[in-house]
């Protein structure tokens, strides 16, 4: 075989007059009886001459000069290329590729170049290869030539580009190549010239660093060897033809043997073997030239390409191909990183072992790479587990010895898989292997009954059933094997046959628990056939039934109840103490048609299902049984049918006997100066248990049961010694008889008195809960919350949407009093540490399931609660207490309290923010309780609440526009908490909260640059001249917090004081010019501040705070602007910088007449003495305070980069990943890294230093100041 060294490598052009070659159609019609007329390239291409520079692809023709079917045009025929002829895909692929033949013969140099620039052009490259280039050129050179002319500006090329034009080319390209091929197969292929261009063209390209060609010419490449793969064993069927010829030939006697015809086939099959002999170096060629290089390529798709054409080329030339040589790198790519890559190689696969003939060829490969199939089954791409699991059915069925036992047990579990295909694929793999081998001893077996064969096959359901222990989920294994075992599991009448019929001599009968286990696969069946749908918790929901399901159905259903309708009641007699059973057993009626009872003169048979109802109920006190027994009465009390006088008539007998007894022994329980004895207690506790469970379904009305049951409550409260299962059982009843009376005024059908009834009940029976929530016994705690936090939600203030306006008197809001209590059980029974929860347990042993049943009902508990936030019925902020558990509990209840904290701030963001900061502050001042005023940073504590802070940040997202207000109140919130507590020792020592400003930080970054600048000087408002002079690692916290609001420049306003001592004012030294267009404030917004939220910053009349002295006015300030000052105008004379590094204007007098007039209050001596002080300190801490910044500014840079780039956690889902911004030049500026932060206010189209110079004309200004600012502050420009 020709290596693929051995190819050309440049195109070849000879001068020698072209050969006259023959088409395929030629050989096959010699006498030209199928000669096509007018064809030709029709519209397709125009005739060419080598040199010119081609037009869009293929050589240059003539102005003028055009071709259709086959003639020459002149006259204005566009050129149109092969490639725009595939992609419009409105000719056949037979008439393309028979012009092109035809082309070809006529001159093969014009044709060649044609398919060279349709290669290039399905690419996606403009440029075309023209006839001097084929010429002259190499095939490396050409390529290079090629990969310029690339679009620069788009990364897509046809095999890329989406819709139905680009994928019907895909599948026009790949039949192109098959049909050029099969239409060349006889002559053409073998002239040593076009496929040999062909070849070495496209192995050219498969080696381009450029994707688009190496995708496409790999594609190319593999669909020009499925062709060849089928040349290929075309000419091996002729061989094998031609050499039975000539054996069958020779063996005649010499008398009949034609020697000429012997001669005829020796020639004949020399050929074949000749020609077979080039289409294996070719293969061979582009075997090792394409395949063996791009199966292993950077981009997925193009392995997948190659392992799916070598899965073809085996299964269609198993002779050549099906061998450990190819199958190797089929097993190597099954390890694959990328899930399309190892979907391909199981389909390959797949394909082999359809056939059981090529299956038993596979032993090798299949024991060598068995285990890596059967881990595949449990693959994190869902479709490639699918395909795992039905390779392994297609092994099962070659061969039964090839899957061990633990093999087959990898499969079997996931029957009960949530993704549905996984688990059909699972039952269908669970089908084969266990019930579909037949011995000769069950061929004689009868069709249907308990010697049948499907009652051996329905015994080995339930014994696997049993036997996975770690799944309990009837209706998932059912569901998984209802595709491929429908038949089997609607087999009732033999199910019903193994549970009432005896077992033969020599039969072993079915245990309890194998009958349990029978009669719950029977319920899900019925199930199954009856709603036609997966399980809950699998599948996306119901779909449309076509007509024949529809039918199916009818009469699937029509089957049950025919045949349950008899054996029902022998079921229930039979299991009628065994509670499991009689539970299932109970809600097959659901499932009937009720009409069959009738017009199958059934009467008979449903008295005695209601006798042995009757029965069940009277025997059992078990909650599970009674809630299905009442659903049972409910589903066959219903008005359409003529059976329902029969069954309310029954129905109504059993809830007078219930209820007369119920009064009865509620009397003599109740009885003064008696004790009731334990028989009265349970006696009491059983009949309410029944009345509980047929209340939740019936409307009972028509007794009086809340005056029973709320006088049996307040006997328990005063008492205290009331059974808590007498006590839970009567709060739910009473919970019921309160709906049931809502439900009628509601509906309209009450009386006009019902109304003023139910709020009495209502108010009432909420006090009873209320009071019986201070109690000492947890269930009936529980019970009653779980009540009162329904009855709440029900009776709010949506109880009147939906046009029930009337409801209005029934609206219940809770009192504080209320709220508190509700919120205090939560702390109490919600948020405790699983080894202290020793009352759920029920005195059960700790294990795990008993730690997972308390952990679910505690997630129910807080969910109850979290409901009543979420829909406005208590306050927002007592989801305080909510939140700040959010970090300690994440994996118990992190799910339910961010859900609540994101339904929340859809209710009020202003709120929910301040609920945010009182969770922080509550968290605070634990720890300060715990340990200490003195606070330490770095204890677990403190990070704790700055890493909850952190993620409550990220909760706001990027979009810092929607947040703005929510924002700055979180920070005025945040502000005046800080500077609450002044420090016992003076104001010498930092205030008691101080430290809360370092968890504050958290959340500037969320701050707009406008906004920044208005928290700061509200920060400002709270400090002394002594605070901002301070350096001491105690008022770190505030220094940190005022840099992380600075955003510099000499727009930004800040005071005298800030401009030396915050460590942000290094950014002074590089100050940008000011911003020519300032925001201008009117007087009317000005004085516009009248709701609290709108004067928080106006605190001089509420919360006496020092404030920052303002700058004195002396000679060398003066005449400037106290909004443009910079820092260094404002400490005295002798430190203003030079008049060239000052560009401000002059204030007029009348701007400095309407500045504030506490700005002129302080005496002018005492300023001068501030100021020279401020001079002294500033000289001799120069030194030292720009060494401090710089080892600051490393520290607190390191840390936001860290939090920037911090992984994924508890809610950074919340926020887009964060990156870090390459447009932070200035390393000396700390506030640049807040800036990095605010990418929905950067344009980032613009250069950087741009961008942050007109950050505030890309973003306007929406947020109205005088929300959060007095008119103290409104001079401040925000902008």
């Amino acid at each position: 075989m020709i290596a693929a060294q051995d190819l050309h490598t440049e195109f070849q052009f000879t001068q020698e007059a072209e050969s006259q070659l023959s088409s395929d159609t030629d050989l096959e019609d010699p006498d030209g009886k199928n000669a096509k007329t007018g064809k030709g390239m029709a519209a397709k291409k125009g005739k060419k001459a080598l040199g010119d520079k081609a037009k869009g692809g293929g050589a240059g023709r003539a102005p003028g000069v055009g071709r259709v079917n086959g003639h020459y045009q002149e006259n204005g025929m566009e050129n149109v290329t092969l490639f725009e002829v595939v992609k419009m895909g409105k000719s056949a692929t037979q008439s393309v590729v028979d012009d092109w033949i035809e082309a070809y013969k006529q001159d093969r140099d014009h044709a060649l170049l044609d398919l060279i620039n349709f290669f290039i052009q399905c690419s996606g490259c403009k440029g075309a290869v023209s006839g001097e280039m084929f010429r002259h050129m190499q095939n490396s050179e050409i390529i290079r030539k090629m990969t310029e002319e690339f679009d620069e500006d788009s990364g897509d090329y046809p095999f890329t580009m989406s819709g139905p034009q680009w994928k019907k080319f895909r599948i026009s390209f790949s039949d192109f190549i098959a049909v050029l091929v099969r239409q060349c197969q006889y002559s053409i292929i073998y002239d040593e010239y076009m496929m040999d261009t062909v070849i070495s063209l496209l192995t050219g390209l498969s080696d381009s660093q450029v994707r688009a060609f190496r995708h496409t010419s790999t594609l190319a490449a593999m669909k020009l060897m499925t062709a060849l793969v089928n040349v290929a064993l075309n000419l091996s069927i002729n061989m094998d033809n031609t050499q039975r010829q000539y054996e069958a030939e020779r063996n005649k006697v010499v008398a009949k043997r034609a020697n000429d015809r012997l001669e005829f086939l020796l020639q004949k099959r020399k050929e074949l073997q000749e020609n077979q002999d080039e289409i294996e170096n070719m293969m061979n060629a582009i075997f090792k030239g394409v395949f063996v290089h791009r199966y292993r390529d950077a981009i997925a798709e193009i392995r997948a390409i190659c392992i799916e054409e070598i899965g073809v080329w085996m299964k269609l030339y198993s002779d050549a191909f099906l061998n450990d040589s190819y199958l190797k790198y089929v097993g190597w790519t099954m390890h694959d990183k990328q899930g399309e890559v190892r979907l391909k190689c199981l389909s390959a696969l797949q394909g082999l072992f359809y056939s059981r003939e090529l299956g038993t060829r596979l032993e090798l490969f299949t024991s060598r790479f068995k285990d890596r199939i059967v881990s595949m089954t449990l693959d994190k791409e869902y479709d490639v587990a699918v395909q795992a699991i039905k390779l392994l059915t297609l092994v099962l069925q070659c061969s039964d010895e090839i899957l061990t036992a633990e093999d087959c047990e990898s499969v079997y579990h996931l029957v009960y898989s949530a993704h549905r295909p996984i688990a059909v694929s699972a039952g269908e793999f669970l089908f084969k292997k266990l019930f579909s081998h037949r011995g000769p001893e069950e061929e004689g077996l009868p069709r249907r009954g308990r010697q049948s064969l499907n009652g051996s096959l329905i015994k080995t359901t339930v014994f696997f059933f049993l036997e996975s222990e770690l799944h309990e989920h009837g209706a998932y294994l059912v569901d998984s094997l209802w595709e491929c075992g429908s038949e089997l599991l609607k087999d009732w009448e033999t199910m019903i046959s193994l549970l009432l019929d005896e077992p033969m001599p020599g039969e072993e009968a079915l245990t309890d628990r194998q009958e349990t286990a029978l009669v719950e696969i029977m319920l899900c069946a019925i199930r199954q056939a009856c709603e036609c749908h997966p399980p809950v918790g699998r599948g996306t929901g119901r779909r449309v039934l076509t007509a024949k399901e529809k039918k199916t159905q009818l009469d699937d259903r029509t089957r049950i109840t025919e045949m349950f309708a008899v054996a029902l009641p022998l079921l229930l007699s039979k299991y009628c103490v065994d509670i499991d059973k009689v539970t299932n057993l109970l809600q097959i009626p659901k499932y009937f048609d009720l009409d069959i009872y009738t017009t199958g003169r059934l009467e008979k048979h449903l008295d005695a299902l209601l006798r042995q109802m009757w029965a069940v109920q009277d025997k059992h006190t078990d909650t599970e049984v009674l809630e299905a027994c009442s659903t049972t009465y409910h589903s066959l009390c219903n008005e359409e049918f003529t059976i329902f006088n029969r069954v309310d008539i029954a129905r109504s007998q059993l809830l007078d006997e219930l209820v007369e007894k119920f009064d009865r022994l509620l009397e003599d329980f109740l009885q003064e100066g008696e004790e009731p004895d334990e028989d009265d207690a349970y006696q009491v506790l059983s009949t309410l248990k029944k009345i509980s469970a047929f209340h939740n379904a019936h409307d009972l009305s028509k007794w009086d049961l809340f005056t029973s049951n709320y006088r049996l409550l307040n006997t328990g409260l005063q008492n205290g010694d009331m059974p808590e299962q007498i006590v839970i059982h009567a709060m739910q009843c009473t919970h019921y008889v309160i709906l049931w009376h809502l439900a009628k005024v509601s509906d309209g059908s009450s009386l006009k008195g019902d109304m003023v009834t139910v709020r009495k009940q209502m108010r009432a029976f909420c006090l009873m809960c209320q009071r019986y929530l201070n109690g000492i016994n947890n269930a009936v705690k529980e019970q009653a919350f779980t009540i009162l936090c329904d009855l709440l939600l029900i009776f709010s203030h949506q109880i009147m949407s939906s046009g029930r306006e009337q409801l209005e008197p029934l609206v219940y809001t809770p009192d504080s009093s209320l709220q508190a209590e509700l919120l205090n059980f939560i702390l109490d029974q919600v948020f405790i540490d699983q080894d202290d929860d020793n009352n759920s347990t029920d005195g059960q042993q700790d294990d795990e399931a008993s730690k997972i049943e308390a952990l679910h009902k505690r997630r129910n508990l807080l969910a109850a609660y979290c409901k009543l936030i979420i829909y406005n019925v208590v306050e927002i902020n007592t989801g305080a207490d909510i939140f700040k558990q959010y970090m300690r509990f994440y994996n118990d209840y992190g799910d339910i309290i961010k859900e609540t904290l994101s339904k929340t701030r859809q209710i009020n963001k202003v709120q929910c923010a301040k609920t945010l900061v009182l969770s922080l502050q509550m968290l605070f001042n634990e720890m300060l309780s715990e340990l200490g005023f003195n606070v330490d940073r770095s204890t677990s504590a403190f990070c704790g609440i700055k890493e909850l802070a952190r993620r409550f940040s990220l909760t706001f997202g990027l979009d810092q526009m929607k947040n703005r207000e929510a924002i700055a109140m979180l920070h005025k919130d945040g502000i005046e908490f800080a500077f609450k507590e002044p420090s016992p020792q003076g104001q010498e020592s930092p205030p008691l909260n101080l430290a809360f400003l370092d968890v504050l930080s958290e959340f500037s970054s969320k701050l707009i640059r406008q906004d920044k600048r208005t928290v700061h000087v509200y920060l400002e408002r709270f400090m002394t001249v002594q605070m901002a002079l301070q350096r001491e690692d105690c008022w770190l916290p505030l220094i940190s917090y005022r840099n992380s609001l600075q955003v510099g420049g000499d727009d930004d306003t800040v005071s005298v004081i800030s401009g030396i001592s915050s460590r942000g004012s290094t950014r002074s030294k590089k100050s940008k010019p000011a911003t020519a267009n300032k925001r201008k404030l009117p007087e009317a917004e000005e004085n516009s501040c009248s709701s609290t939220d709108a004067v928080w910053m106006n605190r001089e009349q509420s919360v006496q705070t020092p404030v920052m002295m303002h700058s004195p006015h002396l000679t060398s300030t003066v005449l400037r602007d106290p909004k443009k000052m910079r820092p260094e105008d404002s400490y005295t004379a002798a430190f203003t910088m030079p008049a060239e590094q000052h560009p401000h204007q002059p204030v007029p007098l009348q701007q400095q007449q309407q500045q504030p007039q506490h700005h002129h209050q302080a005496a002018l001596d005492y300023n001068t003495q501030v100021t020279w002080m401020l001079t002294q300190r500033q000289q001799a801490e120069a030194r030292q305070q720009q060494e401090r910044v710089s080892v600051h500014y490393a520290k607190m840079r390191n840390h936001m980069q860290q939090a920037i780039r911090r992984g994924s956690g508890l809610m950074e889902d919340d926020e887009e990943p964060i990156v870090e911004d390459v447009m932070m030049s200035s390393e000396d500026r700390l506030e640049d890294i807040n800036e990095g932060m605010d990418f929905d206010t950067m344009d980032i189209d613009l250069p950087a230093s741009k961008n942050r110079r007109e950050r505030t004309e890309l973003k306007p200004d929406y947020f109205d100041p005088s929300s959060i600012m007095d008119d103290s502050v409104l001079n401040v420009s925000m902008f």
